[in-house]
């Protein structure tokens, strides 16, 4: 029993001996590590902006399939659909929880957005889908 207490002690002793970790201010921190889930899109000739803020996006991204995979109609045909139901859970807060789909999404299959706004909004449906495990379509 001896031996024990004394083989805890030294365990405990080894483990408090780690080196403290450093803080920081917030003034000192970086900006772009605080915004680093924040993906902003803007086109100033079509005067539009996608502004996408949910942890784990930006590196959940990185491991999806390349802009490239995608025909630029196909993420167009997709997206319309997930806006419909993602407006339509929008407007019903008694019936979808109003935290999830706060806020309206202004998408008109009229416009070409290009392929880049159009790949990201349909990832994000992606991430949103596996995230919170809803089904959109």
């Amino acid at each position: 029993m001896k031996y024990i207490l004394i083989f805890f002690g030294l365990v405990f002793f080894i483990y408090s001996c780690n080196t403290p970790k450093t803080t920081t201010n917030k003034e000192e921190i970086d900006p772009s590590e605080k915004v680093a889930d924040t993906i902003r899109i803007v086109n100033e000739e079509l005067e539009y902006e996608i502004i996408i803020i949910d942890i784990g996006f930006d590196s959940w991204l990185v491991t999806q399939k390349p802009i490239w995979y995608y025909s630029n109609s196909s993420l167009q045909i997709k997206n319309n659909i997930y806006v419909t139901e993602w407006n339509i859970r929008v407007n019903l807060p008694h019936q979808y929880d109003p935290h999830l789909y706060e806020l309206p999404i202004d998408y008109s299959p009229h416009i070409d957005y290009g392929k880049e706004v159009n790949y990201k909004l349909y990832m994000y449906f992606q991430f949103f889908q596996q995230k919170y495990k809803q089904k959109l379509w």
